[in-house]
């Protein structure tokens, strides 16, 4: 049972953002970059809080900090695709990740369907229709429908982040998995 904080009940100190930072750094994540938009205006940035929500209908939710310069992009287009990486797009995941971030012709990508811009050598990507944005503080919580989704034939090992660190899968773990 959950005990129920009752009126009396004294309430905790607010929980300082930099302490819940370095505690969720102990929940290891895998990275993506989630890019959107058409011609100059495409763009793409780093993020870890993405997850799949249901499988029908297929929807996922990424996270974009209110501020970020993705957040007006995917709002006009509607959409957004999200880009798995692989161990080896460690340069490409800091790429996006700074204020000055990388322009999507620096990378090699494709179009999606719909038009959005698909890093061509990700792990996996989907592809979503924009179905509802909700508040979540500093950033906004994007709900999107998967319309079209990918990955290549020949698999590697995502690029993961943990504990403020981008990483690579334990060998022995790759080794594990094959078996």
């Amino acid at each position: 049972m959950i005990p129920v904080q009752s009126a009396t009940t004294k309430k905790p100190a607010p929980v300082d953002g930099r302490a819940l930072r370095d505690v969720c750094g102990n929940f290891a994540t895998g990275v993506t970059v989630i890019t959107s938009g058409a011609g100059q205006d495409a763009s793409g940035t780093t993020v870890n809080s993405f997850t799949s929500v249901s499988l029908e209908p297929p929807l996922v939710l990424i996270c974009l900090h209110r501020s970020s310069r993705l957040l007006p992009v995917v709002q006009e287009s509607g959409g957004f695709v999200v880009n798995f990486l692989t161990q080896h797009q460690q340069s490409v995941a800091w790429a996006f990740a700074g204020r000055a971030s990388a322009r999507m012709d620096e990378v090699v990508h494709h179009r999606s369907e719909a038009g959005l811009p698909v890093l061509s050598e990700a792990l996996a990507f989907l592809d979503c229709r924009l179905i509802t944005e909700y508040d979540g503080g500093d950033h906004a919580i994007l709900l999107g429908e998967v319309v079209e989704l990918g990955a290549p034939a020949a698999q590697e090992d995502p690029l993961i982040f943990f504990q403020g660190t981008m990483r690579e899968l334990d060998g022995d773990a790759a080794a594990a998995r094959a078996s």
